[in-house]
């Protein structure tokens, strides 16, 4: 599956006056799969973090922000040597540990060279009593479900998402009983990367309305 945000996130890498990046989003839309994939493709090393439930993290976060005391817990954490160049640092469920938010302030400030994205739901990334956001020291992206280029290419029409991009009228106009059928099924199935990954590989509209229920029914709990 590919997600456009990848692009973002490689000139994010590159940028000359980087900040910590936090990529704000629905749950369910994909971050930890971006933040994942991103590290895979673009760093040698990938130390992936997560808060939820993770007492570890809560202790040493209420501690002192001294970041290389941080860097050390978190190489044990993750099972990876971090090194600032060639690492991207994974904060993921970041929300459940409100001090673990605050520290971006410390890495942007101190250790501009490491490499660190942060995820949480939207909801959840906001202000928490006793503690402070990182305001002007973060960069944020948000993340939203596949748009319908992204559908497209999840279901492998790559040459009629190139033939879209192109802007040829005449020959996109040709081939438009094809992109109404798959507006059709983007209008059913939607853009949630679960529903669209079942429906790629099993084209079955009876999973993907049991996969869309389920997430529907965890979004009302």
């Amino acid at each position: 599956m590919f997600r456009k945000s990848i692009n973002e996130l490689i000139k994010w890498k590159n940028s000359d006056n980087r900040k910590p990046m936090l990529i704000r989003g629905a749950r369910q839309v994909g971050k930890t799969w971006l933040m994942r994939e991103f590290g895979r493709t673009q760093y040698e090393k990938c130390a992936y973090i997560n808060f939820d439930n993770n007492e570890r993290m809560e202790r040493l976060f209420k501690g002192n922000m001294d970041i290389s005391r941080i860097i050390v817990v978190l190489q044990i954490e993750a099972g990876v040597t971090i090194d600032a160049e060639n690492t991207l640092i994974i904060f993921d469920e970041v929300q459940e540990v409100p001090y673990a938010l605050t520290s971006l302030k410390y890495f942007c400030e101190n250790a501009p060279q490491y490499h660190i994205v942060a995820a949480g739901s939207l909801r959840g990334v906001t202000l928490h009593p006793g503690t402070s956001f990182p305001v002007g020291k973060v960069q944020f992206m948000d993340l939203y479900p596949l748009s319908f280029l992204e559908f497209m290419q999840a279901l492998g029409e790559q040459p009629l998402v190139d033939l879209l991009q192109s802007m040829d009228f005449d020959m996109i106009t040709g081939f438009k009983g094809k992109y109404i059928d798959l507006l059709k099924q983007y209008y059913y199935i939607g853009g949630m990367p679960e529903a669209v990954k079942t429906f790629a590989e099993t084209s079955d509209y009876g999973k993907v309305r049991e996969v869309q229920k389920r997430l529907l029914m965890a979004y009302e709990q």
